[in-house]
């Protein structure tokens, strides 16, 4: 069974007003660096999550999604402290994450 772990909000959000093709970025450079595999995705439009599912009430129900996944906990709990105006949550499955 495989943890993943989430930041979510919406796409203009992570799009247009924070660095997070900067961050991704170097986090990547930094798994890169210590040949460790990526374990992170940045999602459009995440199936996984629906407003509705998770009691989320800033978010309006019809604007468009974005997530970032990874089995890494610690990476999206910094996500947040980083980022601030994003919603954390976490879900399991059987097999390796696949964005769709």
């Amino acid at each position: 069974m495989y943890n993943y772990h989430f930041a979510v909000a919406s796409q203009s959000f992570f799009l247009n007003q924070e660095p997070i093709e900067e961050i991704l970025r170097e986090r990547t450079q930094y798994y890169r660096s210590y040949n460790k595999d990526i374990d992170f995705w940045f999602v459009l439009n995440p199936t996984f999550f629906s407003s509705s599912d998770h009691s989320v009430n800033y978010f309006h129900k019809n604007q468009a999604f974005a997530a970032i996944v990874s089995l890494d906990k610690q990476f999206i709990q910094w996500l947040k402290l980083r980022l601030v105006f994003v919603y954390i949550g976490s879900f399991e499955s059987q097999s390796i994450f696949l964005p769709s």
